[in-house]
């Protein structure tokens, strides 16, 4: 019975067989599985890995960059209000000098007085312009008497002329006839001689009339001259006689008074005269008229073209906070000022109550339209070194760029860029020494 139920050699090889091949089988799928699972493993996880080693690159390099602030330049409004300092001036003053020397008799207007045109400011005593006046006076008479005196001469010259060329007349006709005589023999060749004698004698003595007239006619013309000449002289000299009342040239204010009564004035612009030590030759007054006033301002060159004849502006005076008066652009320099690189213009301001004087401090406010207005950036924007006026920019690469500009208008805070930007870029709002060109850097949007 055991030999029938114990199992054969081959059937022992066969099942340890079959246990082997089962046993390769599992390690194989084993190993299949553990390299697909690995595969799966590797497809996921090392991309994974590479950006997260890249990213952590990123961070380290971005960690060391230099982090700045950045803006954009924005556009100015087109209506903009340019605000400058100016200065009154009277629009007519003029300086009074004394045209006669004398003393002073008497002063009529002083300081702050309102004058007329015309009216008399003082007088002043000249006794040698007075006899000046007499003396050519007398002249004149004396040089008209001559005048008379050369036609009476002249007049007789024209008469014996006359009576000259009526003998020459009688003493030609005589002679002639005894010609036609004494070839009939009815008288003597010597009277008829004595005839033609006669008749030269009367020619020479119209040759002498003429020559007499002509000389009295060049005597009347020299005597008429000396009359112009006198009466020249003679009205110089009333004139110089007139001014020794001093009048007003225009209406006006009298700004100042410089002389007093009795002090000696010497007629002049003001130059020193050091001969006589009691003798004033400085001005007797200032006028100026207050009813109609300039102010001068001097415009900066980047807003000259705007500046237009008869534009008006607004007139403030600190000492007037209530009031304000309008002025008119009437004229300007038509050039630029190469030292404050600015244009002088002058506004006409109406000044007939007369609160403004001249000499005050003002400030002018033009409204002012611009067809391209500039950019505006903050003016801790600009970098000012040996290359000029810059911004630091911003290139694609993230570098900065120094880009020179021009500056215009300067609002405190803020400044105008008037050449150098386009708009676009990015700027560096606060740069320093360390944003060398070419630096990378990390820009960081500036909030407002």
């Amino acid at each position: 019975m055991d030999s029938q139920h114990r199992p054969s050699p081959d059937s022992e090889q066969q099942t340890t067989s079959k246990k082997q091949r089962r046993g390769i089988g599992r390690i194989g799928w084993a190993v299949i599985g553990a390299v697909f699972f690995g595969s799966l493993l590797a497809i996921g996880i090392l991309p994974r890995l590479s950006q997260r080693s890249e990213l952590q690159a990123a961070v380290k390099e971005a960690s060391t960059l230099t982090s700045v602030n950045v803006i954009t330049p924005r556009r100015a409004t087109a209506s903009t209000k340019l605000e400058l300092p100016g200065s009154v001036v009277a629009l007519n003053q003029t300086t009074i000098y004394a045209r006669s020397t004398g003393y002073l008799r008497r002063w009529y207007a002083d300081i702050g007085d309102r004058v007329r045109a015309g009216q008399l400011l003082a007088e002043i005593d000249s006794p040698d312009t007075d006899q000046q006046v007499l003396q050519a006076k007398a002249e004149l008479a004396q040089a008209q008497a001559n005048v008379l005196q050369s036609r009476a001469s002249l007049a007789k010259g024209i008469s014996d002329l006359k009576q000259a060329q009526a003998n020459l007349l009688i003493a030609r006709q005589s002679w002639q006839r005894w010609q036609f005589l004494v070839k009939k023999g009815a008288v003597a060749q010597q009277d008829t001689d004595t005839k033609y004698a006669t008749y030269q004698a009367n020619l020479a003595n119209v040759e002498a009339a003429q020559n007499t007239i002509n000389s009295d006619s060049a005597n009347v013309k020299a005597a008429e001259a000396n009359v112009y000449a006198s009466q020249a002289n003679f009205q110089r000299n009333t004139v110089l006689q007139s001014y020794n009342k001093v009048t007003a040239p225009f209406a006006g204010v009298i700004t100042a008074r410089n002389v007093n009564t009795g002090v000696l004035i010497s007629a002049g612009n003001g130059n020193t005269n050091t001969s006589n030590t009691n003798t004033s030759n400085t001005s007797l007054y200032t006028i100026a008229a207050y009813d109609k006033l300039d102010v001068n301002v001097n415009v900066p060159q980047s807003l000259s073209q705007s500046l237009q004849t008869n534009q008006t502006a607004q007139i403030t005076v600190k000492e007037l906070p209530q009031q304000a008066f309008t002025g008119k652009v009437v004229r300007t320099s038509n050039a630029i000022d190469p030292n404050t690189r600015t244009l002088l213009a002058q506004l006409e301001v109406h000044n007939s109550n007369g609160t403004l004087r001249p000499g005050m401090y003002a400030n002018v406010t033009f409204a002012i339209n611009r067809n391209d207005p500039p950019f505006v950036v903050p003016d801790s924007a600009l970098v000012v070194n040996a290359g000029g006026t810059q911004v630091a920019t911003l290139t694609k690469n993230q570098t900065v760029h120094y880009q020179k500009v021009v500056v215009g208008r300067d609002y405190g805070t803020e400044v105008e860029i008037t050449s150098g930007l386009t708009g676009n870029e990015s700027l560096i709002a606060t740069p320093t020494v360390d944003e060398t060109e070419g630096l990378r850097v990390q820009p960081v949007a500036q909030t407002k």
